[in-house]
């Protein structure tokens, strides 16, 4: 009799989830609609693009898009100085609870972002839970835009003003609180501890990374250009997902609380790295912006099938399942050497990109000789860089005879 399918289902603190997957806050989730949609499709939660007081006026600027791709087009990086929800307060009281009486078995989280008055913040949270939201997001990360007016990251940057704000939010809200981190810090554990001692239920991380994506060089204008001008912004796509996993994997390390990973997921294997690595759900925002929030589906069927394969029951099987895994670079060991081979020598075509990586960035162990690759292993120091530069996948690294 074949073995049950592994469930899908997670918990994050006190929310049930039909799956890992949540749409963040952003682009895709501007409006009721499009978080519905989401919803038919397959998404487990959503949670809205930030909501903030009807007094703060947000204006958006045209082109706030730029992005870092492939030969291919394929994306790498993105960036955005979008701001945060240009709707008012009674638009998403009425779109929360519309959503809520048509999709009750889904987890819609409100987003929201004041002034550093935590009596703001206060208003605000009791305004979109009595509405009916299952959850609140504290956007204390945003990058851009938004820190000028001394809110989003130039709060999520201070230890003290994150405690204030989680803590003045905690005394009204009856629903789970999720504080949503920033990665533009020296050291995120001070940030995070002071979340959980405010009262934050869940860490979400990471928030965009503050970037410049680069510089027109005929024009000489930033890009994204707005009349010739530009400023910082939000940088996120498959490219931060490094940073996006070391932070949940230090907080997971040591903190006992439960963490929302985000941060370049476009793929069921992103999504399966940021579980392994401590989390307990996922949001994603700009793969859907990128392919469509159809791509719900194949997250699902792809985590589904690792998780058969490789007979875990559950999301919760594989969750944290790396971070013994993780720690000191002084911890690893010298005593195990791995050594440049030339496992697959068919698929060589004599490029020499290896020859020349090696010569002016590693120990000058790989040479060509009659047209063919041949690598001296007693001058290999097992640095990797050959391997990693090969484009058919000729070398591998083997432990030493």
């Amino acid at each position: 009799m074949p073995a049950p399918a592994p469930s899908l289902e997670t918990t994050v603190g006190p929310l049930a989830l039909k799956n890992p997957f949540l749409l963040a806050s952003g682009p895709p989730t501007t409006s009721g609609e499009r978080i519905r949609h989401a919803f038919r499709l397959g998404w487990a939660g959503a949670v809205t693009k930030t909501i903030v007081p009807d007094t703060m006026e947000i204006r958006d600027v045209s082109p706030r898009f730029a992005t870092w791709k492939d030969g291919n087009s394929g994306l790498l990086g993105f960036e955005n100085i979008e701001l945060v929800s240009k709707h008012e307060e009674s638009y998403w009281v009425s779109e929360i609870a519309a959503t809520r009486e048509e999709y009750p078995d889904r987890i819609l989280v409100a987003s929201i972002m004041a002034s550093p008055d935590p009596r703001e913040w206060q208003e605000l949270a009791c305004t979109v839970q009595d509405a009916g939201a299952d959850a609140i997001e504290l956007n204390v990360s945003c990058p851009h835009g938004m820190p000028e007016r001394g809110v989003g990251a130039a709060i999520g940057q201070h230890p003290d003003l994150v405690r204030e704000v989680t803590r003045a939010v905690r005394q009204v809200a009856r629903v789970p609180l999720i504080v949503k981190l920033t990665p533009n810090v020296t050291e995120i554990l001070p940030i995070a501890e002071a979340a959980v001692d405010g009262g934050a239920d869940i860490l979400a991380a990471i928030n965009t990374v503050q970037c410049l994506m680069g510089i027109d060089l005929e024009t000489l204008e930033p890009r994204p250009s707005v009349a010739g001008f530009g400023t910082y912004g939000g940088y996120s796509g498959p490219a931060i997902k490094p940073v996006g996993l070391r932070i949940v994997s230090q907080i997971a390390r040591e903190l006992p609380v439960p963490l929302i990973g985000i941060g370049g997921i476009s793929r069921w294997q992103d999504a399966a790295e940021y579980i392994a690595a401590g989390a307990s759900a996922i949001q994603v925002c700009t793969a859907v912006m990128w392919e469509g929030a159809g791509i719900i589906r194949g997250m699902n069927e792809g985590l589904s099938g690792y998780l058969s394969r490789k007979h875990f029951t559950g999301v919760g099987a594989l969750r944290g399942r790396a971070l013994e895994r993780i720690g000191t670079h002084a911890a690893l060991s010298r005593d195990r050497r791995l050594f440049a081979s030339r496992r697959f020598p068919e698929r060589c075509t004599s490029c020499g990109r290896c020859v020349t990586a090696c010569r002016d960035g590693g120990y000058h162990a790989v040479s060509m000789a009659g047209g063919e690759v041949v690598i001296a292993t007693e001058r290999c120091d097992g640095c990797s860089l050959c391997s990693h530069v090969c484009p058919e996948g000729v070398i591998v690294m083997l432990p030493g005879a």
